[in-house]
């Protein structure tokens, strides 16, 4: 760790994204996902699952005013951790109770979290008038002493924080402190952040190594890299040391949830057996080297860890974070970018386990990767972090949304079969279209989150140096001793890899990192740094100079396809192959190669064709590649096996098209892994 390379996100407020590709993204976040989740969190989203959030918050304050100071105790709802609370037939007849799963709080807060990213962009005071009536009606339902959480506002406070492993108390706030703060940096308005504040105060007064506090930890993570949130924007130290407080507990023997699970019901002999992979927390966290467990947990996890590893100053913790990352991305991370290889739990399988028809790969768990990677970068700049970041971004996380933003993937496999998805009850998981809406809608709202907010990604800074980590059309301000320098980017990505980085600059020299994707290393070229400091390190080519008022350095990327086979030992991938064109995966779909895609083979050395083609009314670049479609054999009324004969084969054509873009197109198969005909 070296501090002088730290860096923090570039305000949003001095970025504008121009870029004609995640432009487009922000603005369907803007004009169709927010309304339609805002419909959705108010249950009015016809044929979608109810929703219950709003109205959660609706009852919680209803009951702060009727609630009595003491006489209610609690009482268990008939509810399961993964079902609904049973429902009558008339909705607009429900009790006040607790509907949904509990964690549904959270759903409001990413929603306010992606209008807050959202507003810095394109200034909305309709959709702010919105989210300010929508906080009042939040902030109504936080107690006296600072709680929210309507799941234990409603059915009785006196059982809070006693089921820390599964009830997400910790995971919702968490939710809104991230949204509390991104809502007060865009628009000024601080009445959620002190609801957040409050309930932060609430929690750091019950939890901590003081005798007589809580030694628990959250069941599922985010608190920690939240808590660093608010501490970077309040200056409230307390709020770091309590995120520091969880993360080092994380893991201690005795299992601090073994005693919410009563551990006399531990099996005699097995006390010290390792338990809570799937929590993280089965030793400390300084001491894990391999990712396990749920996926999302885990990277929210690594990436508050990140956070304080910075903060602190701890190289132990940063070690951790450096051991976990090789781990994910050398043995547990799809081509994809996606993480979490088992529906079994939404977890990490064991090494190289990295199934295709089975992937769960949840569209959060790539949003995770994608945090976890931005904070690595801000402690060293190392382009490994940026490229699986990329790679998530362009594929892992675009797929989980429809092309139109109206319907969502939550499950992201790289092969699908409609008649497999309706049939076999292990891939009951693997949709072959996107949904409406989920009963359990985390994926949704943080697609809408991350798109908004997609240039706190693209850029980090220091005093003197700029870093572009991800290109995209943008205008970007960079404060170099009190003056403003403008950086204008134009590029063509993902399609082209043509990239113009135009600088109007101040009377002081300063430095801009430009990242040099994997992809193309050994190829790029890069013109414009005559006169100019230059150096590379760490896949970063940087670029020193006083820059004048129309300087430009201009880099070419050469996006070739490129035809990728997998490490052996990823048993699913033998004998197939993979196709990529600059930072995109590409994919078979039936819609343009027919049914049995199990039969086609690629010839690798064949020379790929790249052209313009529409989906669903979004231009995009397809790849025709020579191939081959195996004759079928059918062995009729003789069994299903036969002594082998010559296979036969025809020469086809296949159409690739960009792995995020498949299923837009109606129901059918797909896949991401091809045979390798040789």
């Amino acid at each position: 760790m070296n501090e002088n390379y730290y860096t923090t996100p570039v305000s949003l407020r001095k970025v504008r994204i121009t870029d004609s590709f995640w432009k487009n993204e922000m603005e369907l976040v803007r004009e169709e996902i927010l309304p339609y989740q805002w419909d959705a969190l108010n249950d009015q989203v016809e044929g979608a699952e109810p929703s219950f959030c709003m109205r959660n918050f609706q009852v919680a304050g209803k009951q702060n005013e009727e609630r009595k100071e003491q006489g209610e105790s609690f009482e268990e709802p008939q509810y399961t951790f993964r079902g609904f609370q049973a429902l009558p037939e008339d909705m607009e007849h429900l009790e006040d109770k607790f509907y949904g799963f509990v964690f549904q709080d959270s759903d409001f807060y990413k929603w306010v979290e992606a209008v807050a990213y959202s507003l810095t962009q394109h200034p909305d005071p309709e959709l702010e008038k919105r989210a300010d009536d929508a906080i009042d009606i939040v902030c109504a339902a936080q107690q006296e002493d600072g709680y929210l959480d309507t799941y234990y506002i409603i059915n009785g406070k006196d059982k809070i924080f006693s089921n820390l492993r599964d009830h997400h108390e910790l995971y919702c706030f968490g939710h809104l402190t991230e949204g509390a703060v991104a809502y007060y940096q865009a628009t000024g308005k601080d009445k959620l952040l002190n609801a957040a504040k409050r309930f932060a105060d609430y929690i750091d007064n019950y939890f901590g190594t003081e005798e007589g506090k809580c030694k628990g930890y959250p069941g599922h993570e985010i608190a920690e890299m939240a808590l660093v949130r608010l501490y970077e924007a309040t200056g409230e130290k307390k709020y770091l040391d309590l995120s520091y407080f969880f993360v080092n507990e994380r893991g201690r023997r005795p299992y601090y949830f073994d005693g919410e699970d009563h551990p006399e019901k531990i099996e005699k002999g097995h006390e010290e057996d390792l338990r809570y992979f799937y929590h993280q927390a089965h030793v400390p966290v300084r001491q894990q080297d391999e990712v396990t467990g749920h996926a999302v947990r885990g990277v929210y996890l690594y990436s508050g860890m990140a956070d304080l590893a910075r903060l602190y100053q701890d190289r132990e913790l940063f070690d951790a974070c450096e051991k976990l990352w090789d781990n994910m991305v050398s043995q547990k991370m799809y081509i994809t970018g996606g993480i979490g290889a088992t529906h079994l739990g939404e977890a990490f399988s064991y090494r190289y386990d990295l199934p295709n028809d089975t992937a769960y790969a949840e569209t959060c768990a790539a949003i995770g990767l994608v945090f976890w990677a931005r904070r690595m970068l801000q402690i060293r700049p190392d382009s490994k972090y940026a490229d699986a970041m990329e790679r998530a971004l362009y594929n892992g996380v675009l797929s989980g949304m429809a092309l139109d933003g109206r319907s969502f993937f939550y499950v992201n496999p790289l092969e699908a079969a409609p008649e497999a998805c309706r049939f076999d009850e292990r891939k009951f998981h693997v949709k072959p279209v996107r949904q409406k809406w989920f009963g359990c809608a985390c994926c949704p709202p943080n697609l809408a989150r991350l798109l908004s907010s997609i240039g706190s990604y693209a850029y980090t800074e220091k005093e003197d140096t700029l870093y572009i980590h991800l290109y995209m059309g943008s205008m970007v301000q960079k404060e170099i001793q009190g003056e403003t320098a403008e950086i204008s980017v134009t590029s063509g990505y993902p399609w082209n890899g043509g990239v113009s980085v135009k600088v109007r600059g101040t009377s002081l020299p300063f430095t801009i990192a430009l990242r040099i994707p994997e992809w193309c290393a050994d190829e790029y070229q890069v013109r414009g740094t005559e006169g100019a400091e230059t150096r590379t390190e760490n896949g970063y080519l940087y670029v020193t100079k006083a820059w004048g008022a129309e300087d430009q350095v201009e880099l070419s990327f050469p996006m070739e396809v490129r035809v990728f086979e997998a490490d052996s030992r990823v048993r699913e991938d033998i004998g197939k192959v993979a196709v990529m064109r600059g930072p995109v995966v590409y994919c078979l779909e039936e819609a343009d190669n027919g049914t049995d895609l199990h039969l086609l083979s690629l010839d690798v050395h064949a020379e790929p064709e790249v052209r313009e083609r529409e989906i669903a009314g979004t231009t995009v670049k397809g790849i025709a590649l020579s191939g081959y479609r195996q004759d079928p054999v059918y062995i009729e009324g003789k069994g299903l096996y036969r002594v082998v004969k010559e296979i036969k084969r025809n020469p086809v054509k296949l159409q690739f098209v960009p792995y995020y873009t498949w299923a837009n197109r109606g129901e059918n198969e797909m896949r991401v892994w091809v045979q390798r005909a040789d």
